[in-house]
């Protein structure tokens, strides 16, 4: 049976790839992102019979609602994939109260509004399924100290809309991507070749996701297999969050 698939952040690295691979499920998906030639070109590639442009923008909650309820002509959502985020400064003495509010209003408000504009008509029908997209960086401190705080505030709310909903038979979960190779990693890769070669030691599989293993776990999430699973933050990161490799070495004065 095709669902109704609302995926934000659609044009991103990781955006593209869950709308691409819903529409291979058989779902129809409700693609959001700014207006522009990405998303026009997105639907155009998917086919517009299974993908339709949602072009709001998500800090603006009102917009983002007539938007969505204009694409959907009478459907409602069955799934969301909050996905839509980005990093400002790199660390604190860069952070500035605007750049401290662009992450805010993306990563953390833009996800709460993306969730209001579906809620209510998962209630009505008592059905729902919700996939936030977080990161590691919500774990632990890794630099973007504001995006990590947004995201670690994701986690949170992932649990309070699990505990919440549940009696609507709504599920919640948040996948937390490590390393992912998208087109955010250009400049980095451009500053440094070598970065992700230099990555790969703190990693225990010494390897990083790709944007189709981050859509394997929201599939899965999303799918009857996980039916009770809810309220569950799930890192998808080669292993980064099981532990410090090579701070164990040093402690132990042994290989490991």
């Amino acid at each position: 049976m095709k669902r109704h698939v609302f995926i934000t952040g659609a044009c991103g690295g990781i955006g593209s790839v869950l709308c691409q691979r819903f529409v291979a499920n058989g779902d129809r998906v409700y693609a959001q992102d700014l207006p522009g030639t990405a998303l026009d070109a997105l639907v155009e590639k998917l086919g517009p019979q299974d993908c339709v442009a949602v072009a709001a923008d998500l800090t603006d909650a009102a917009s983002l609602q007539t938007a969505l309820t204009t694409a959907l002509q009478g459907n409602s959502i069955d799934i969301l994939v909050a996905n839509a985020g980005a990093a400002q400064s790199l660390n604190l003495a860069s952070t500035t109260v605007s750049s401290w509010k662009q992450d805010m209003d993306l990563n953390l408000n833009g996800t709460f509004h993306s969730v209001e504009a579906v809620r209510d008509g998962m209630q009505a029908k008592r059905k729902g399924n919700i996939v936030l997209i977080g990161s590691v960086n919500g774990m632990t401190s890794l630099g973007h100290p504001a995006y990590s705080v947004a995201k670690a505030g994701l986690i949170s709310y992932t649990k309070a809309l699990a505990m919440e909903l549940g009696k609507h038979c709504i599920r919640a979960n948040i996948v937390c991507p490590g390393t992912v190779k998208t087109q955010a990693w250009q400049a980095r890769a451009e500053k440094n070749p070598q970065v992700f070669e230099d990555l790969k030691k703190w990693y225990p599989l010494q390897d990083f996701a790709t944007p189709d293993d981050i859509a394997d776990a929201v599939l899965f999430l999303a799918s009857d297999a996980a039916r009770v699973i809810t309220g569950v933050a799930l890192p998808v990161d080669g292993g980064l969050m099981a532990g410090n490799r090579v701070m164990s070495m040093e402690l132990t004065q042994e290989e490991i």
